[in-house]
């Protein structure tokens, strides 16, 4: 998720300074995407150079500066809602590229990696799965409770429950969508270890003793 959107989206809720805007985001994210202020103020600073931003005044007693969206950025955090995000662009995935590159580095255990993987996956879906329960549950004690002047403060702390949850259903689908794969990982291995000839790097079934008399005489017909 681009930072830059994500400040902006919050300050079309009002005006907020860098301390306030980073733990807003984190807040509302469940912390899944934690940032540090250095990085939100180079934020602020690129978006009052593109005039997205600007200052509400002085800096307080405490030094710090509020910031509220412009006319533009109003409108390009608008944009931004009804625009999807865009998939054209390939994330780096480094379980991807490590299971890539295992394959075809001499020595590496596959298996073992895949396996290693799979393990450590399931232990995050199960403590996923945990902490969707806990949110839950405690939507429901919410929803249980005796209403009261403190109403509206119930209210945004249950939208923000509920965004919590939404991020963690996607960590959720996404964690299932990575042991299926893995599943699919090792089932691929088995097949590849049981083809008749070695793969550069792979750990595979030793050829036979006449295989290369075999594949000898099938590049002879080839030719």
């Amino acid at each position: 998720m681009s930072v830059k959107q994500g400040l902006m989206a919050l300050l079309a809720d009002g005006p907020m300074y860098g301390a306030q805007l980073r733990a807003e985001f984190e807040d509302r994210t469940g912390g899944t995407w934690p940032l540090n202020v250095g990085q939100v103020y180079t934020t602020l600073a690129r978006l009052e150079r593109d005039g997205l931003v600007e200052p509400t005044g002085e800096a307080d007693g405490e030094g710090r500066i509020s910031y509220r969206l412009t006319q533009a950025g109003t409108e390009e955090v608008g944009t931004w809602w009804t625009t999807p995000v865009d998939r054209d662009s390939t994330p780096r995935d480094e379980l991807t590229i490590k299971l890539a590159l295992a394959v075809t580095v001499p020595g590496v255990d596959v298996q073992a990696v895949a396996q290693t993987q799979r393990t450590a996956t399931l232990k995050h879906l199960h403590d996923l799965t945990r902490l969707k329960q806990q949110v839950m549950r405690k939507q429901r004690e919410a929803e249980g409770a005796p209403s009261g002047p403190a109403d509206a403060a119930k209210h945004d702390e249950g939208n923000h429950d509920l965004a919590w949850l939404l991020v963690l259903e996607n960590l959720i689908f996404t964690a299932e969508a990575e042991v299926r794969w893995l599943d699919h990982v090792e089932t691929r291995l088995h097949r590849e270890s049981l083809r008749p000839f070695r793969r550069s790097g792979a750990h595979t079934t030793a050829l036979p003793d006449d295989a290369g008399d075999h594949a000898g005489t099938r590049t002879e017909a080839r030719r």
